[in-house]
């Protein structure tokens, strides 16, 4: 898929550049909340009060399978 050969391979990226139709996760941001909240997805670090970040490693092994323990 083209948006996961695009996706960076080091640093930070907002949730815009997560989620489908940018990003390489085709869920909506009520489900990606949810997860976080549940601990399914990575747990974001805020550089501002409106700023939201998540590390770019966390986000790959998600869409790259490493993250999926269950088994």
């Amino acid at each position: 898929m083209k948006h996961r050969l695009d996706f960076p391979r080091t640093g930070l990226v907002r949730l815009s550049q997560i989620l489908s139709p940018h990003g390489p996760i085709p869920i909506s941001k009520s489900t990606w909340w949810q997860g976080v909240k549940e601990g399914r997805f990575p747990q974001p670090q805020k550089l501002g009060p409106r700023t939201t970040v998540w590390r770019v490693e966390d986000i790959r092994a998600l869409f790259e399978g490493q993250g999926d323990d269950d088994g």
